[in-house]
């Protein structure tokens, strides 16, 4: 296969991956958040300390973390379905994606808000801070840099669960590699995917680094 015959079908893939990625993101992160905020602030001398709550939510985010991919993948095919009228394509793939990815980011959000400092905590407190000022005011902004390592670690990973989704019907890189790359024995069309994804992950984990290295400074510098 001719790299004429190629681009348009890897420049589909590549369309496909970062659509499903995007909104898989997006919805993660609006997921995500709040849980993880909630396993800090319901955890024993939290500010909303709440045993009850704080094992539900946790055995919710375990079992969600412990299910490889695609498992979760074909268990949801009924609920992708009953969500966006059909399993198959990159707008249907954005379901499993992000329920997939929210438990991870949760955990990743629960340890970010975990390494604030306490005292700063107190400090709010002491002055008649909410919880609400405190969790908008105090963690969230301290915790900004971790939590933006913790969105491009998530986005790393959905790129490579995007690629397992593609290999089932779901489009994207993923589906151009099993289907044109593997299927019909194109070595060259394969790693040109492999590279592609490649590329992917190292500018995403770049940009992730950058943002971090500049919140960190900001930080040092208020």
């Amino acid at each position: 296969m001719t790299w004429s015959e190629m681009q348009p079908l890897l420049s589909q893939g590549i369309i496909d991956t970062l659509y499903m990625v995007l909104w898989a993101t997006v919805v993660s992160v609006l997921g995500g958040l709040p849980l993880g905020l909630l396993l800090v602030l319901t955890d024993k001398g939290g500010l909303l300390q709440n045993a009850v709550v704080n094992k539900i939510v946790g055995v919710i985010v375990n079992i969600g973390r412990s299910l490889p991919f695609i498992v979760l993948l074909i268990a949801l095919i009924p609920f992708t379905t009953l969500v966006v009228g059909t399993f198959i394509g990159p707008s249907a793939m954005v379901v499993p994606l992000a329920i997939g990815a929210i438990p991870f980011f949760a955990r990743l959000v629960e340890t970010a808000v975990r390494e604030v400092d306490h005292g700063l905590v107190e400090a709010a407190q002491a002055m008649g801070g909410s919880v609400p000022t405190v969790v908008f005011k105090v963690l969230l902004p301290q915790a900004l840099p971790s939590l933006v390592s913790a969105v491009t670690t998530t986005v790393i990973v959905l790129v490579g669960y995007s690629a397992m989704a593609g290999a089932v019907g779901g489009g994207g890189l993923g589906s151009v590699a099993v289907s044109y790359g593997y299927q019909r024995f194109e070595t060259t069309f394969m790693l040109a995917t492999v590279v592609i994804l490649v590329l992917l992950v190292t500018v995403v984990q770049l940009i992730g680094d950058g943002a971090v290295r500049l919140l960190a400074r900001r930080g040092r510098t208020a």
